[in-house]
């Protein structure tokens, strides 16, 4: 079915693609983009930005492409524009979860997306998907929420999300606090944060103990890849004794012991405040 969707910042990154996937789903495209760099990317691809007015007019669904610190102002400023019924989707769980959007419209509804990127284990054949790490020519899950609205109003907001980042294997539903979990919480503040060490101790055999980068690199690379496989299952779970014990031994040397509290909601609310507004 068509749907009437305004897409804010849809001359920016993630607004230009999801833009580009709407409009290629045949849906009725409202391009907002107030940057002329934006809107020269949207014109390239045969896309005529709207001004906000004529965007908002009538339009189903409005999708805030926008940095998080901007989620807020802006949906104050569009929401007495909207009529009953319209739905506003957010792309990340940051800013809805710091509590920013406008509670004096209950009859609006607000949904949050957010795309789960293409798994590191694949069947992808196509050397264009195999390459794609962020999404929309690989397959991905995406996780959804609705978080204020008419429970009929969740097809809707699926249905925009998988034309969002098509192709799209999977939607997970979690509340709007669970996938604040999953981003910042899980995907940033952990596994991220992981990542950046396990690229600094890269640095660290190099620097202070000689051993050639690339061997460093090569070696770490290879390791992820069957210990991921093996910790989440992908492939049997085959550590030796003494792997696991060296497993209890270096977590003692690098986590701290409260480390899940990371996870809990009030160190998330603190994470997407920090988001927000750039303090905790």
């Amino acid at each position: 079915m068509t749907r009437r969707v305004a897409v804010f910042g849809a001359g920016g990154k993630m607004g230009y693609r999801v833009a580009r996937k709407l409009a290629d789903a045949g849906h009725d495209l409202r391009a907002i983009e107030i940057g002329e760099a934006g809107r020269a990317r949207l014109a390239e691809a045969g896309i005529a930005a709207v001004d906000a007015e004529a965007g908002l007019a009538g339009a189903e669904v409005v999708v805030l492409a926008l940095p998080d610190t901007l989620i807020g102002p802006v949906t104050a400023q569009i929401a007495p524009q909207l009529a009953p019924g319209t739905m506003v989707l957010i792309l990340d769980a940051a800013a809805p979860y710091a509590d920013v959007l406008p509670k004096d419209r209950p009859d609006l509804t607000y949904f949050v997306g957010h795309p789960c990127h293409p798994p590191l284990y694949n069947d992808e054949t196509d050397p264009a998907a195999r390459r794609d790490y962020h999404g929309g020519v690989a397959r991905q899950a995406i996780v959804c929420a609705l978080m204020q609205g008419p429970e009929e109003h969740y097809a809707l907001g699926a249905e925009i999300c998988t034309a969002m980042w098509s192709p799209v294997t999977k939607v997970h539903r979690v509340t709007t606090e669970q996938l604040a979990i999953l981003e910042p919480g899980l995907s940033e503040m952990v596994a991220m944060c992981m990542v950046d060490v396990m690229t600094e101790a890269v640095d660290e055999c190099e620097k202070r103990y000689g051993i050639p980068r690339e061997a460093a690199h090569d070696f770490l690379i290879g390791h992820l890849n069957v210990e991921i496989a093996m910790w989440f299952g992908y492939s049997p779970k085959v550590p030796s004794d003494a792997a696991l014990r060296l497993l209890e031994f270096g977590k003692s040397k690098i986590m701290r012991e409260d480390w899940r509290e990371a996870l809990s909601p009030r160190v998330v609310r603190q994470a997407a405040d920090l988001i927000v507004h750039g303090k905790v």
